[in-house]
């Protein structure tokens, strides 16, 4: 609370013993210079004073003569207390209800127990405070900036609320692993859930590019305008982190100029209003979007830390030491920034991965999007038909993009629907230049009048070189913002403009007199900069593959990226596919526009011959830079598998190759692999990705293990990994969104090839009617041997499933099931199933709600188990009882090894009866 600044202020309201209560005019006497050193602010006094005529102008003009703030509230005192008792009293009213502009004089006014006369409530109170103003101020201008979202044809402006969709909003630690998900937005700023450093002030957003990093902030933003968002913060702003690039390396400003000229100025007083911000900066929140776009050749190390607000630097100085709370420490932030950018730990205090849409938020979007009830069904119809779209559609931005182009072809054709083949990315942009450029057609009565693709994008070749060549010369150099001369230099016309491919930006340094500019996403940047290089003839060899050179040269990156010390790039040495995404996405629309497919397209763009150049090129480029990859990465061997384990980047290899959608690129890749086990975990391998690596995987010739761990793979990626099952004997997909749709899909497949022998889906979002689904499995499915199902939502009924089918299986070795429900009903269920099961070794019912009844049941059964050697019972809610008839159920079974009972409500006492039995842990 503000109030706790002035606790300590030593402000002694002593009266003798019975004496009786000062008068008003006694009281502004005796504390008369307290008031003088706390009253900042005279004019919200004179204001009121001369509404409630209290004051006449007069009064006012003689105050405004004197010449420093501590002698007008000496003039004021002494003109109120002259009026009597009644002005006074209500002097001391405007004090109390105006809290922000007399925040210090808080404490003074419950010492003294104000309690305002009725006569003096009756009379208005009318906050015109600087600080106050600026607040509402601030709310309206934010508010109105935040409730529009431009189109991506910037020909409509579509409400927030009407286009905003939940996506999944997960919590994580350090390492990434989940802590929950975000449920409410409030939360992001609620320290009982998902706080990883206590030290650190920073939230910090992460996701793929288009996975709806800026449009949350944007929620936020709006949610705080319209005080829906209950976080404490009077104050907001807000950031895009691109704008530091455009400050040269000479520029300095101060903390209150970057504050104010960059968001919303005060219109009065802005000194009392940064005055204030300064005193509270737990009332301030900062959103910082894109860390990742910010690039500078501003070397941080050669200026000193900055912790003085008012002295002007550099403005990427003052960014990080907001960062680092070395400014305005314990003000709330928020820093997005794409996956792969790693910020040094002390300045996180939570991390939030942003994961897309889950099968529930794409059907929510869908209503939100297509309104009319006829149009969703055919859309939702086309997406269940065809993974690979619906896959692409998991990712928001994509999603916007498919919906606006099957809204555009809709309304040409009541029959047109999207391509249901097999969709790259690169497919999806080219069907959106498409839109956009049929868009600038002049309107027919005639609906079926639109030129094809190739035919448009011929009468439009000149603006899609002008574009191609604007982008390709600010990917060469990282930038973002592009001034009016350098869209004129490249023969941009004001018509070109009006497509929308470019927006507006505002409010950069430098750039105030003129418009500036920035592709509508980064992506976009990306696509138009690979279409530059394949239309443009004079390209070559170097040129084309320079950004393939740029994510694998050291030197090139670190030159480009600003040296922040704890921003970590992931480099790479020799790596091509080292994580630096807007190069990354430029390579991979090349690999996809020089695809075969396309040359059809592109022969009406360039001449045939050098569309095969550079195809050529590419793909043996590619087919080198693939085997050296492969050859760094850690292998190792294991009883009937030779293990690969690859890293993040090698996601973007698979991208690749599958843009370029060459069965014999794909079949190398897969031959250079040296490998029948691939780990893919930790990689943010997503749905869409599952189609590249099923592109690459159908071409192993023998049975196959994948590793796909603690991805965003969901129940879309498990259907793009239909080609695979014929092949995969091990299948893991644990911590990955999966639910009982994937789990369905994953039943049918593998019980038709009945190879599985592992089968690893921990931490997903797995019911009762998943698990009936592994129960048929099991039975089914005599190869399978491994399950590992834990941490999901299975009750007893789903227990009870499992347990009959492991029951009748004899062939399963191990089940996992941790983190479940199943209680005692379920325990009694697995109790009979390891009754004489021949072959059952390995067991985990820990944390799974299990009493002493459920317990005293499995401890009966394993008197007549002799396969089970290790059992986890960990975290449950056994007592000494249990505890009893395990340590009986121990001198008759001599197989089991390790029987785990720690965190149960086991009493030390009990422990002790049997502490020399060695294969009980308790403790």
């Amino acid at each position: 609370m503000e109030c706790q600044v002035c606790a300590n202020l030593e402000i002694s309201v002593e009266k003798p013993p019975g004496a009786s209560p000062l008068s008003f005019i006694a009281l502004l006497k005796v504390y008369r210079e307290l008031l003088v050193s706390r009253i900042r602010n005279t004019q919200c006094l004179i204001d009121n004073l001369i509404k409630n005529d209290y004051f006449s102008t007069e009064d006012a003009e003689i105050v405004v003569q004197f010449p420093t703030q501590a002698d007008k509230v000496r003039k004021i005192l002494d003109l109120v207390q002259s009026k009597g008792e009644e002005v006074s009293e209500y002097f001391i009213r405007v004090l109390q209800k105006v809290t922000d502009a007399y925040y210090e004089l808080q404490p003074w006014l419950d010492e003294i127990g104000y309690e305002p006369s009725e006569n003096i409530c009756s009379k208005p109170v009318v906050n015109t405070d600087p600080v106050s103003r600026y607040c509402q101020k601030l709310r309206y201008e934010l508010g109105r900036d935040s409730k529009f979202v431009m189109s991506y044809a910037q020909r409509e402006e579509m409400l927030l609320e009407e286009i905003y969709s939940n996506s999944i909003m997960e919590l994580v630690s350090f390492t990434n692993e989940s802590l929950g998900e975000v449920c409410q937005l409030e939360a992001l700023f609620d320290d009982a859930v998902g706080l990883i450093n206590e030290d650190g002030e920073t939230i910090y957003v992460f996701g793929d590019a288009g996975i709806g990093k800026s449009i949350l902030l944007q929620k936020i933003q709006s949610l705080w305008a319209r005080k829906e968002l209950d976080i404490g913060a009077k104050f907001f702003f807000r950031f895009r982190c691109r704008m530091f690039s455009c400050f040269k390396e000479d520029e300095a400003i101060c903390l209150k100029d970057l504050l104010f000229k960059y968001n919303c100025y005060p219109d009065q007083d802005p000194a009392e209003v940064f005055h204030h911000i300064l005193q509270f900066p737990h009332t301030v929140l900062f959103t910082f979007d894109g860390f990742d776009e910010i690039y500078s050749n501003f070397d941080l190390s050669s200026v000193p830390e900055m912790c003085s607000p008012n002295e002007p630097i550099h403005p990427l100085v003052l960014l990080v030491s907001l960062l680092r709370g070395k400014l305005l420490k314990g003000s709330k932030k928020i820093l997005t920034a794409r996956t792969g950018t790693e910020i040094q730990r002390n300045i996180i205090r939570k991390k939030v991965l942003l994961r897309g849409f889950s099968s529930n938020n794409l059907k929510e979007y869908t209503a939100v999007f297509f309104k009319d009830e006829g149009q969703r069904t055919l859309v939702l119809n086309q997406l269940e038909a065809n993974p690979n779209l619906c896959s692409l559609c998991s990712v928001p931005l994509f999603c916007w993009i498919i919906f606006k182009c099957y809204e555009h072809f809709h309304s040409m054709s009541d029959s047109h629907e999207l391509p249901d083949c097999s969709v790259t990315l690169t497919d999806v942009f080219l069907l959106m230049i498409e839109v956009h450029l049929n868009r600038s057609l002049k309107t027919s009565l005639l609906k079926n009048n639109a030129r094809s693709q190739a035919e448009m994008f011929k009468s439009k070749k000149e603006t899609l070189l002008a574009l191609g060549k604007m982008a390709y010369k600010g990917m060469e150099n990282s930038f973002f913002i592009f001034e009016q001369e350098e869209v004129s230099s490249a023969n941009i016309s004001e018509e070109d403009l009006q497509l929308g491919f470019l927006r507006t930006v505002k409010g950069y340094s430098g750039c105030d007199n003129q418009s500036t500019y920035e592709f509508l996403h980064l992506t976009l940047q990306s696509f138009f900069t690979a279409l530059f290089l394949v239309i443009e003839e004079k390209v070559g060899a170097k040129e084309l593959l320079q950004f393939f050179n740029e994510c694998s040269s050291t030197e090139t990156a670190q030159l480009t990226c600003l040296r922040i010390p704890w921003l970590k790039k992931q480099l790479a040495g020799e790596d091509p596919f080292r994580n630096n995404e807007h190069f990354h996405f430029t390579n991979l629309f090349l690999c996809g526009l020089l695809s075969r497919s396309k040359q059809k397209l592109f022969r009406h763009l360039v001449l045939p011959a050098v569309v095969k150049r550079k195809r050529k090129t590419l793909i043996t480029y590619l087919g080198e830079s693939m085997k050296s990859h492969l050859k760094g990465l850690t292998r190792s061997r294991f009883p009937n598998y030779n293990q690969i384990q690859v890293q993040p980047n090698f996601v973007w290899m698979l991208r690749c190759l599958y843009e370029t959608q060459s069965e014999k690129v794909g079949k190398l890749a897969a031959k250079h692999m040296h490998a029948n086990y691939i780990k893919l975990t930790y990689c943010n391998a997503y749905s869409a990705d599952c189609s590249a690596i099923s592109f690459v995987v159908h071409h192993f010739q023998k049975r196959l293990a994948l590793d796909l761990d603690n991805n965003n793979i969901n129940d879309y990626g498990v259907k793009q990994l239909l080609p695979c099952f014929s092949k995969l004997a091990v299948i893991r997909l644990s911590v990955n969104q999966v639910t009982d749709h994937g789990v369905r899909i994953l039943y049918e497949e593998l019980s038709k090839y009945q190879i599985v022998t592992f089968l690893g889906l921990y931490n997903n979002q797995i019911t009762d009617v998943g698990a009936k689904y592994v129960a048929k499995l099991i039975e089914e499915c005599s190869s399978l041997e491994y399950v590992k199902i834990g941490a999901n939502k299975i009750t007893s009924e789903g227990g009870k499933c499992l347990a009959q089918a492991i029951q009748k299986s004899k062939t399963m070795f191990e089940i996992g099931m941790w983190g479940n429900q199943v209680g005692d009903e379920g325990a009694k269920a697995f109790a009979e199933a390891l009754r004489n099961h021949p072959r059952l070794t390995n067991v985990s019912l820990a944390f799974n709600g299990i009493t002493t009844e459920g317990g005293k049941s499995i401890a009966e059964a394993m008197r007549h188990n002799n396969s089970v050697k290790i059992f986890w019972l960990t975290k449950n809610e056994l007592d000494d009882e249990a505890a009893m008839s395990f340590a009986e159920m121990l001198k008759v079974n001599n197989k089991l090894v390790h029987l785990c009972l720690n965190g149960n409500l086991i009493s030390q006492e009990e422990a002790k009866a049997f502490e020399n039995e060695d294969r009980i842990i308790c403790f």
